[in-house]
């Protein structure tokens, strides 16, 4: 069993986003199914297109204990460590976890990882419904087509909504924390000035660079550090005993160590997300969340300034079986991402309990 321990705002910043997603390492779990020449939502097929997945625990014979756990932004399937183990709520002891990890991470097909003509900035176009579709294959290949559950955080909550809209009897329920079924207006801004202040860096070249641009990584990092985690977690200086100088400067030499171009990719699948773009709901997200017909778990965080709990409340109203269960943290955005013990211990159990 893993567990995340908060020793610092050191540790916290420079795990906004995991290294291994782009410092390759031998990792037990970690899968790389072939998809083939993958036809995207835009049209644009991906040439030899690959999905990284791990499992924990044993499928049983009826196959009726498989959880999906999608990743979220920026990560891979270890941004679940904190929930998967014994005793925690994705049991391995009780449950086949399979744990996707979206496109654009650095194991999956990527800016960074894909030939030409799609390697860098060329790399075209990723919807939600794309990582879906992938993740479905995959488990089909595991020769899965039902599962108990579907478990995500951030961008993979608004994986776990879109599997509800897409395919609303492949699950027996879903638990969203800390994301939407849409990409909000102000949101979209928010990740636009993050991608700007990346992109304004000469080094950058249109996404052609030949070396990491360190001052777009420099603005990017100080964007990432003022939204990541609430403005009353920082009145309390709950950095301390580190200085904010110094968890910044650490936070930039982590991001440095990643690709740029990963990072916009992704960046930009979640500004473009929308249920109500499934085809046959003309983009009507209220439309769309109507449609879903399993309970629901929804935990936003309380004082997240990514998924506003404001955007959570308004989507609740259009779910027909949910519970709504606000994180009580000052963790913002950070409270669904295993970093902080209390948060960790709230996800725990409410997601076990939800489960049973």
């Amino acid at each position: 069993m893993q567990r995340y321990l908060v020793h610092s705002l050191g540790w916290v910043l420079l795990s906004v986003m995991p290294l291994s997603a782009q410092t390759p390492q031998a990792d037990a779990h970690r899968r790389s199914f072939s998809l083939g020449n993958f036809t995207l939502e835009s049209g644009v097929v991906l040439p030899n297109a690959t999905m990284a997945y791990a499992t924990f625990g044993t499928l049983n014979q009826d196959k009726s204990n498989v959880i999906l756990a999608p990743s979220w932004y920026g990560s891979d399937h270890h941004g679940y460590d904190f929930l998967i183990g014994d005793g925690l709520a994705l049991d391995p002891a009780k449950y086949f976890i399979v744990a996707t990890e979206m496109f654009g991470n650095g194991f999956s097909s990527s800016p960074s990882n894909t030939p030409e003509p799609h390697h860098g900035p060329r790399f075209p176009a990723i919807a939600i419904r794309d990582n879906v579709e992938a993740a479905r294959r995959v488990l089909e290949s595991l020769g899965v087509t039902h599962v108990r559950a579907i478990v995500g955080f951030s961008m993979g909550a608004e994986q776990a909504f879109q599997w509800a809209v897409s395919h609303p009897d492949f699950a027996d329920r879903i638990v969203a924390y800390c994301g939407t079924a849409k990409a909000y207006p102000h949101g979209v801004l928010r990740l636009e000035s993050a991608i700007g202040a990346l992109t304004a860096d000469p080094m950058f070249n249109g996404g052609n660079y030949t070396e990491p641009p360190k001052k777009g990584f420099a603005a990017w990092g100080l964007h990432w550090a003022t939204w990541v985690l609430s403005q009353e977690w920082w009145r309390r200086e709950l950095y301390k005993p580190m200085t904010v100088e110094q968890t910044l400067d650490q936070l930039i030499t982590g991001l440095s160590a990643r690709d740029a171009n990963d990072y916009i990719a992704q960046a930009r699948t979640w500004q473009r997300h929308n249920v109500g773009a499934t085809p046959g709901f003309g983009g009507d997200v209220e439309a769309a969340l109507r449609s879903i017909r399993v309970p629901v778990l929804y935990m936003p965080s309380e004082t997240d300034l990514y998924f506003p709990v404001g955007d959570a409340q308004y989507e609740r109203r259009f779910l027909k079986e949910a519970e709504f269960l606000p994180i009580p943290s000052l963790w913002g955005h950070r409270a669904g991402s295993g970093r902080n013990p209390a948060d960790n211990a709230f996800l725990n159990t409410s997601i076990q309990r939800f489960l049973k």
